[in-house]
């Protein structure tokens, strides 16, 4: 077989071990989010515990748990034997990691958490059928992966035996079930994108969930005048281009001081090609009226939408009743490296 066609055998593999254990939950699931959500709100911490990769996939269940506003941290199974225990409490809720059921670190482990009455959610491998696993034994929820065999295994038949596999559709599918234990507990607590940025402000993800009031830099008042449409386009040019750094397009309000219209400088360079003569009108004459905008309390996601779908360069921001409160540029996202340029 080509690299190409074991490739295509083991992602093809993975998927199906996935599918295979979302048609496999059953209320032993519900039954762990119940421990998680539990303890997370009563102010414990959900320790998770693995070794080898069992471990590594571990951490990352942790980590996301964390960032979705579970207080979670890793504890090596090993260490735990030698000074770590001190790092449960009674409020805490452990996850269990062993793909066979029967790592003796990891039962070892179980086995004293069990005596001390904290909530164990075990993660083992095998048929859902299967025989109960020492560590399924000690866990107050036992969930299985349903996973019997890993992708990648091909038999050589000029030596007369298969390949040697590592772990794959079982770290898979560990790595899934976390990240659904982890969702459906933030789910349950009503954790939202706000509180996630919260935990969560660096980076482009971080970024996305920024209010785009925190990103725009030209700001009604400061350093953006907001210009009545009924003065002529030349004395509007003249108003903005008294500030130092003069944004990318005019904000022109109506009487009431609502948003009515926005000129860009790609207008205005049209309409000194066309109309030499239109300088001297209102800038209501000749403005783009009623522009799209964003609420100011849209995030920067939203913003990024808004430009991929609409080339939009410049996005007024106002407030509930439309009263421009600044422009938010696309070199300010671009400076973010939230788009490209």
């Amino acid at each position: 077989m080509s690299s190409l066609g074991l490739a295509r055998s083991i992602l093809a593999d993975e998927a199906a071990a996935l599918q295979h254990l979302a048609s496999g939950l059953d209320d032993r699931f519900e039954r762990a989010v119940e421990l998680i959500v539990a303890c997370a709100n009563q102010g414990g911490t959900v320790l998770v515990t693995g070794l080898g990769k069992s471990g590594l996939i571990g951490a990352k269940i942790s980590a996301t748990m964390a960032s979705l506003g579970i207080p979670s941290h890793v504890v090596h199974p090993s260490e735990a034997a030698h000074g770590d225990l001190g790092r449960f409490r009674s409020t805490d809720t452990v996850i269990a990691i062993s793909f066979s059921g029967e790592t003796d670190e990891v039962v070892g482990l179980a086995g004293i958490l069990r005596q001390d009455g904290l909530p164990i959610i075990s993660v083992t491998g095998g048929a859902f059928d299967r025989a109960p696993s020492s560590l399924d034994r000690l866990a107050t929820v036992a969930l299985r992966l349903g996973v019997t065999h890993e992708a990648g295994k091909e038999h050589d038949a000029r030596l007369g035996e298969d390949h040697f596999v590592a772990p794959t559709c079982s770290t898979t599918a560990t790595l899934a079930l976390g990240d659904a234990l982890a969702l459906c507990a933030a789910r349950v607590r009503n954790f939202t994108s706000k509180d996630f940025a919260r935990r969560h402000p660096g980076g482009a993800l971080g970024g996305l969930l920024r209010p785009v009031t925190d990103v725009m830099r030209a700001v009604a008042g400061k350093n953006l005048p907001l210009i009545a449409d009924s003065k002529p386009v030349s004395d509007a040019l003249r108003e903005a281009s008294a500030i130092a750094r003069r944004s990318g397009a005019l904000l022109l309000v109506d009487a009431s001081g609502r948003l009515s219209g926005l000129i860009t400088d790609g207008d205005l360079r049209r309409l000194v090609l066309r109309d030499r003569d239109a300088l001297d009108r209102p800038a209501r004459d000749v403005m783009t009226k009623n522009p799209r905008t964003l609420l100011d309390a849209a995030l920067v996601r939203d913003a990024v939408t808004m430009i991929r779908e609409h080339r939009q360069d410049e996005i007024p921001i106002v407030d509930s009743d439309g009263r421009p409160v600044g422009l938010l540029d696309v070199q300010d996202l671009i400076a973010m490296r939230l788009i490209k340029d």
